[in-house]
């Protein structure tokens, strides 16, 4: 799996529309390519969830 791959994982519903809209513009003005910018953008969203989630954990073990 590469990095471009295991981005676009985290894109799914509102979160594909945003890295759809964002990828062509950034692209177009930086050297990398759409797929790169929603790679990063999947991979942002991917990131925010996983700690959303580990927070929440943490929370329900420290309130027992």
């Amino acid at each position: 799996m590469d990095a471009v791959t295991f981005g676009k994982a985290g894109l799914k519903g509102w979160r594909a529309r945003v890295a759809d809209a964002v990828a062509g513009p950034v692209a177009q003005r930086t050297p990398v390519s759409d797929d790169q910018v929603r790679a990063a953008i999947g991979a942002l969203f991917l990131a925010l969830s996983v700690m959303y989630v580990a927070k929440a954990v943490k929370d329900l073990a420290t309130s027992r």
